[in-house]
């Protein structure tokens, strides 16, 4: 999701996907080699319903995995996604069978250690606010990457337009309605772990062929097991546990992969950017009708100020570039 110098461009803004092996933010390898290739198919509503679909189950796992929040905590969750999800990865990419060079290897630790963190804390956010309003502020972290490396005018609309979906966060209400500030900054770390999964992601891109997205996750469940363990102790070990836990890896991980894996290869990246822009969105009504979290008037302005930052900053990336 973040427009790096070269003018690649991650999932979900701008004017090309991410080059082979390389990390889209909800931890997906990316394919596709170029926007807008005029030998693919522009029109593929099927496609565009993969993405969506991606989205219904990335937030249907997300709501789930709060509802696991009371057996085993965040942080055990979080154990069980990303370990469960390093274990998946592992068997099908064995990224063992290549080395990785010295120079790799430390932004592959940074990597896979932001990857581990913007988990934790996206779900300690989801413990204390609601799960759309924590995805739009985290949201702000990959388009801040973007946006600042970019110098068009037009882009300052979009900083402008996701300021103000921030801002309308923060005001305090007299009748008890304000976002718990411990839960706001739980969503803000994730956003810079984000863009710095992000700009790391990039620079382990070239290892290909999901090395990258294996070791980084394998990293990341080193960093979040042993808390997970740490605070859920053997509640971890039940099969009920680790049931709930599978689902929540292959909502949140497996089937949105495989999902956006097809629609990355035949979609243009602008709209695949623009359709992924909906994420905020779709995870509050995940969060309504799972959980019965609602927002009010206010919060879904400031929701759909985010996501039009976000889709702008897709539409008119190519139109501008051509």
């Amino acid at each position: 999701m973040a427009l790096i110098k070269d003018s690649v461009v991650w999932k979900g803004f701008g004017d090309r996907v991410v080059p082979e092996g390389a990390v889209t933010p909800s931890g997906a390898p990316g394919y596709a080699r170029a926007m807008e290739d005029t030998r693919q198919p522009r029109h593929a509503p099927m496609f565009a319903l993969a993405v969506m679909g991606s989205l219904v189950s990335q937030n249907v796992g997300a709501a789930w995995a709060k509802s696991l929040f009371p057996l085993v905590g965040t942080e055990g969750v979080t154990a069980l996604r990303v370990g469960l999800s390093a274990l998946l990865l592992l068997a099908l990419w064995r990224p063992w069978r290549t080395g990785i060079a010295r120079r790799d290897g430390l932004n592959l630790a940074v990597y896979g250690g932001m990857l581990g963190l913007m988990n934790l804390l996206i779900y300690k956010a989801f413990e204390r606010i609601p799960i759309g309003l924590a995805i739009a502020i985290e949201v702000t972290g990959p388009l801040t990457v973007v946006l600042l490396a970019s110098r068009r005018p037009a882009d300052f609309a979009w900083i402008a337009c996701a300021v103000t979906g921030l801002a309308l966060l923060l005001p305090i209400d007299a009748r008890g309605g304000a976002l718990d500030p411990v839960g706001v900054g739980f969503a803000l770390g994730a956003a810079v772990c984000w863009a710095m999964y992000i700009t790391f992601g990039k620079r382990v891109s070239a290892l290909g062929g999901g090395q990258a997205v294996s070791a980084g996750m394998l990293v990341a469940a080193l960093l979040t097991v042993p808390i997970g363990v740490a605070h859920a102790g053997a509640a971890l070990a039940s099969p009920a546990v680790l049931l709930a836990g599978l689902a929540v890896a292959v909502l949140s991980s497996a089937l949105p992969y495989s999902l956006e894996m097809a629609a990355l290869r035949r979609l243009p990246g602008r709209v695949f950017g623009i359709l992924v822009s909906a994420a905020p969105a779709i995870g509050a009504m995940a969060g309504h009708v799972m959980l019965g979290e609602r927002l009010t008037a206010l919060q879904w302005g400031a929701v759909v100020c985010v996501m039009a930052a976000s889709a702008g900053s897709a539409a008119t990336a190519s139109a501008a570039r051509q």
